[in-house]
């Protein structure tokens, strides 16, 4: 058992670890806090953390994970247990999974009981049900973890909802007001039972192998923190929405390099004006106004097997990019180049769009793994016109060419083209030049900066201020 101090300065480094940005002073705070609260009171511990330490709305599901495995709710509490004798025998299914039956009475008992405190809605009742359904399904004799999976096939919580809904609606018409309310009601407490069962699960599996290593198993990272390969379908809308912002300030800070990098034609009057005042000595010169206009954008996406998820993101960006600039055009490539703007049709679904990509765009040349050098001369042989003295080209991809021709040459002539040239890399910087990499070679042409989260992009975007 630790200690108090262990556990708060445990606690505050898995936050940070997570992705948290939580100060050494705000630490500090929560310590006073803990002082205005009773520490046997779990829920005031945990409102005085998330007051001192928790910044944004999107940090506390993360928050409250760690949370739930730094200051658990119990110790102990059955977690060695195993089903005990007098239970009935459980049957498994062809993948060894545990099959209860469908008559069996101390699942009909569970499920009533499951029921009841839906209906009421009973939080405290339903947390004391959640950590007893754990030790009973959570675990099958020979497994070594606990899964909430278990739990949740046993109990089947869903199947519930028509029990619930006829409870409360006795007597009402049906499909109107009152059953979307209902509905919605107990969707959010069944999602809360699953998320009580899953929280009890990981506190058990702490409690078998350490808070730490299941801290970094087990707990998501905040959505800006999080990598993009490794989001999942429901992750990709926020980050959808994050996007569109990030792609705003992006379009603004190539506007503002495009206006202060290069100025006008020179005014020759208007120069020689202005150096009467210095007797004829022309030490300031005048420009004439550039005439405004909106940036061109190429983007060029790796959409190898390699980087498959980074390229959902990268489709993410380029929805969002089209609305900020005068022309967007996107291509592929994996070792040839297919231009795929045409799957960018507005409304259009990221996941839709990816399905349609892999099955009708033309990327796989001989081998279908990535060849950078070909996928260049394709690109260059074929869409030439799209890189003006206008367009800003994003690249996109791990730099890994499977030891082939790395087309430099023909990179360099793409990029003096461009007005500017920007790569996007989404391993870790650490693993740059390892094995096939190419990064330091293309890094020399093009700038090339780690992109794997929301967090890296804004600071690309705040660098190229």
């Amino acid at each position: 058992m630790a200690s108090l101090v262990d556990r708060h300065t445990g606690f505050v480094a898995e936050l940070r670890r997570a992705g948290l940005p939580v100060s050494v002073a705000e630490g500090l705070d929560a310590v006073r806090a803990m002082r205005a609260v009773d520490l046997l009171d779990r829920e005031s511990l945990r409102a005085a953390y998330a007051a001192t330490v928790v910044k944004r709305p999107q940090h506390r599901p993360t928050f409250d994970a760690l949370f739930d495995l730094w200051f658990p709710a119990a110790v102990g509490d059955g977690a060695g247990s195993t089903p005990g004798p007098d239970r009935p025998p459980r049957t498994l299914d062809d993948a060894g999974r545990p099959v209860p039956p469908p008559l069996d009475p101390l699942v009909q008992a569970r499920r009533d009981e499951l029921a009841d405190l839906l209906l009421s809605g009973d939080d405290a009742g339903l947390r004391r049900f959640a950590r007893q359904a754990v030790a009973e399904y959570g675990r099958t004799p020979g497994q070594e973890s606990w899964f909430s999976s278990g739990v949740l096939r046993a109990l089947s919580p869903g199947t519930l909802m028509a029990r619930l809904l006829d409870a409360v609606l006795t007597g009402q018409e049906r499909g109107g007001m009152a059953e979307r309310v209902a509905r919605r009601t107990f969707r959010d407490r069944i999602a809360r039972f699953e998320d009580l069962v899953a929280g009890e699960a990981r506190r058990r599996i702490a409690e078998d192998t350490g808070v730490e290593r299941t801290a970094r198993l087990a707990v998501r990272p905040p959505l800006e923190r999080l990598d993009f390969a490794a989001a999942r379908r429901d992750e990709l809308a926020a980050l959808r929405r994050e996007v569109h912002p990030l792609a705003r300030r992006l379009a603004a800070r190539l506007v503002q390099k495009q206006r202060h990098g290069r100025r006008g034609r020179l005014d020759f009057r208007r120069t020689v004006r202005a150096s009467l005042a210095t007797g004829g000595v022309p030490l300031t010169t005048r420009h004439r106004p550039r005439r405004p206009h909106r940036p061109e954008l190429v983007v060029l996406c790796d959409a190898s097997d390699s980087v498959s998820a980074f390229a959902h993101f990268t489709l993410l960006l380029t929805f969002a990019l089209r609305e900020q600039f005068s022309r967007v055009r996107a291509f592929a490539f994996i070792d040839a180049t297919d231009e795929i703007t045409r799957f960018f049709a507005p409304g259009t679904d990221v996941a839709d769009a990816m399905t349609r990509l892999a099955a009708e765009a033309d990327l796989v040349w001989i081998t279908g793994r990535s060849n950078y050098g070909h996928a260049i001369k394709v690109f260059d042989e074929r869409y030439r016109d799209a890189i003006t003295p206008k367009t800003s080209l994003l690249i996109l991809g791990d730099a890994r060419s499977n030891y082939g021709d790395l087309a430099l040459p023909v990179l360099r002539s793409m990029v003096r083209r461009a007005r500017h040239a920007y790569w996007l890399n989404p391993e870790p910087r650490g693993q740059w030049d390892t094995g096939d990499s190419a990064a330091s070679r293309y890094g020399e042409l093009v700038p090339m900066y780690e992109c794997r989260n929301l967090t890296q992009l804004a600071a690309f975007i705040e660098e190229l201020a």
